[in-house]
């Protein structure tokens, strides 16, 4: 079984690289295969939308983060 990890932005799949290699490796077993690959400028509210279900910053909510408040430091 080969396992896939995708994340989906709006109405696309944001895959690793390496995943995307795994499954074009396997359709390549059934049948010939051309990969089309476009440039794509993301959108800044697919960046935002990345960025907040990514869980690149989801580090954020474990227990031990939560050690400032808005009371901490200088008012600048």
């Amino acid at each position: 079984m080969t396992t896939v990890h995708a994340e989906m932005l709006g109405d696309k799949l944001l895959v690793s690289r390496n995943d995307l290699v795994q499954l074009v490796e396997l359709a390549k077993r059934s049948e010939p295969v051309q990969l089309q690959i476009h440039p794509y400028e993301i959108s800044t509210s697919d960046l935002m939308l990345l960025s907040e279900k990514g869980g690149s910053f989801s580090f954020w909510e474990e227990k031990g983060e939560d050690i400032y408040s808005a009371n901490d430091g200088e008012p600048l």
